[in-house]
């Protein structure tokens, strides 16, 4: 009897040291088999991560929260976005810059296509108070002008399913 219990508490032990970590990014933009890649390649250059990536939602497996974390800042240095199931593996800045901006460069952004180009240029047309903007296919940076916040401008990226840094 006392074996038995044994043994099934170092079973649980071993189940417990294997339990994997699953993140969830819905919203990122995913267009094409390029854009598919890039998220896949990015996730995956975490140590011990598993990536899909199926229309706007991905999905990162790790044996450890700390890679999976790792994974999803990759993700976002890809110039993908995706609102995460699992807050704490999240790491876009929610910090609100209200200063008005008059021109910015954004870098970062994934626009590995013209299927990106029109989304991304949907996104930014719709930023109050942006009047010009050059988005070009492959483009590794972007300009804004007008009078816009940099909030807004990241929130409708974000929103598009982009990520990007706004210099």
């Amino acid at each position: 009897m006392q074996n038995t219990i044994i043994i099934a508490l170092l079973l649980l032990v071993a189940g417990i040291a294997h339990a994997e970590t699953t993140v969830t990014l819905e919203g990122v933009h995913n267009c094409c088999k390029s854009c598919t890649n890039g998220i896949v390649k990015a996730g995956t250059s975490a140590k011990d991560v598993t990536v899909t990536a199926e229309g706007e939602t991905v999905t990162i497996v790790s044996k450890s929260k700390a890679n999976a974390k790792k994974a999803v800042e990759a993700i976002l240095d890809a110039g993908y976005y995706g609102k995460s199931s699992d807050e704490s593996a999240a790491t876009a800045s929610t910090t609100k810059t209200e200063k008005k901006l008059t021109t910015a460069t954004v870098t970062g952004a994934h626009l590995c296509c013209g299927k990106c180009v029109t989304a991304m240029t949907d996104a930014v047309k719709a930023v109050p108070g942006v009047t010009e903007y050059d988005i070009q296919n492959k483009a590794k940076t972007f300009t804004v002008k007008g009078e816009f916040t940099e909030s807004d401008l990241l929130a409708s990226m974000n929103k598009a399913g982009f990520h990007g840094t706004v210099k």
